[in-house]
């Protein structure tokens, strides 16, 4: 197997708050038929406090911890974007740094498999 099965420094986790659980299994489910994201977990009750449109708001969302490739990333923000409710949704990218070996080439085994969802729109 290519050492890039087992190469924490491709993988990243994003993370997306949304309205609701129903909302976050949605685009978790689009992500992931897609070959953009191997596992979405789902977070629901969350208490999100912000400043927007000049006031401190507060709203109870569910977060998504999303597991993909850094190369992945354009694609699957463009795809949050699209299916996303908010005018302005989160989506924050951080790095693994590390994991277990089995754990990194099962991300990357789905990953590379294919991304050839842009040819269906």
């Amino acid at each position: 197997m290519s050492s890039d099965y087992q190469n924490t420094d491709t993988l990243c986790i994003v993370f997306v708050t949304v309205s609701n659980p129903d909302e976050g299994s949605s685009i978790a489910h689009d992500l992931v038929e897609k070959h953009l994201a191997v596992c979405v977990n789902i977070l629901p009750g969350l208490t999100s406090v912000f400043g927007w449109e000049g006031k401190v708001e507060a709203a109870s969302e569910a977060l998504l911890m999303i597991k993909t490739r850094k190369d992945l990333l354009d694609a699957l923000t463009s795809r949050i974007q699209e299916l996303h409710s908010y005018d302005v949704p989160e989506i924050i990218s951080v790095d693994i740094s590390g994991s277990h070996e089995k754990y990194i080439t099962w991300i990357n085994t789905f990953l590379l498999k294919t991304n050839d969802w842009d040819d269906e729109q």
